[in-house]
């Protein structure tokens, strides 16, 4: 078992990536509670917390896992990202809780919100410290955003081509962009794909999985 102690802003005391468990690994809490009492408060990062592919969503109510608790999970465009997720080999077992290999997935906001309801500038704010500290444990070497709003974030934190891209997914779908240490490809929203687009970000992760996609770190670092 391999053991990573980190701080996260905001805890009273260190958590430990232990790597058995598969629904969040860090024991992160969210920072507030907008929903009922029987409700579930977040959908928590989940999966192979050794992974090199991270898949980061929007929030529950778009992405899903309300019900299960896990993202991508319960919502037309979860389930087409789980699909795709097991069509190259990341996923196995129960759609309502897969079994993944290296794959983890969150989202930039994880806390559940009442129905009907988006979070505002603020709630993204809130949550990006937790997102942030999440992914940087997981060391993963591919980021799969899904959707404007998460591409447009992990562009902005994660590459130094925000500026240098227009946030058209229709373009940036599947397309690899080097960043700060890390090769993103969005995804776009699965609700607006059109004729190619499922093939084509099938066809994408095929490629990189069959190559040495562990060297893309250090490359990304020094082109980023």
């Amino acid at each position: 078992m391999i053991e990573v102690i980190m701080l996260f802003d905001g805890l009273s005391s260190p958590v430990k990536n232990v790597t058995e468990r598969t629904s969040n690994p860090f024991g992160l809490r969210p920072p507030f509670d907008r929903t009922g009492p029987d409700e579930r408060t977040a959908v928590f990062g989940y999966g192979d917390a050794n992974a090199d592919f991270y898949l980061i969503g929007d929030h529950p109510g778009v992405h899903g896992g309300t019900s299960t608790g896990v993202p991508f999970t319960g919502t037309e465009s979860g389930d087409a990202i789980q699909d795709i997720a097991r069509e190259v080999g990341f996923a196995s077992g129960p759609e309502d809780r897969p079994d993944l290999e290296n794959l983890f997935c969150s989202y930039i906001h994880m806390c559940c919100l009442p129905a009907g309801e988006t979070p505002s500038e603020e709630d993204y704010a809130d949550l990006e410290r937790y997102f942030d500290a999440e992914l940087r444990a997981i060391n993963a070497h591919i980021l799969l955003p899904v959707g404007e709003r998460a591409t447009d974030h992990v562009l902005r934190e994660y590459t130094t081509q925000r500026d240098r891209l227009d946030l058209d997914m229709a373009r940036l779908h599947a397309r690899e962009i080097r960043g700060r240490g890390f090769l993103v490809v969005p995804i776009r929203e699965p609700t607006e794909w059109e004729d190619t687009d499922r093939e084509a970000i099938v066809a994408r992760l095929e490629e990189i999985l069959g190559r040495d996609y562990r060297q893309t770190k250090g490359v990304a670092t020094t082109v980023g």
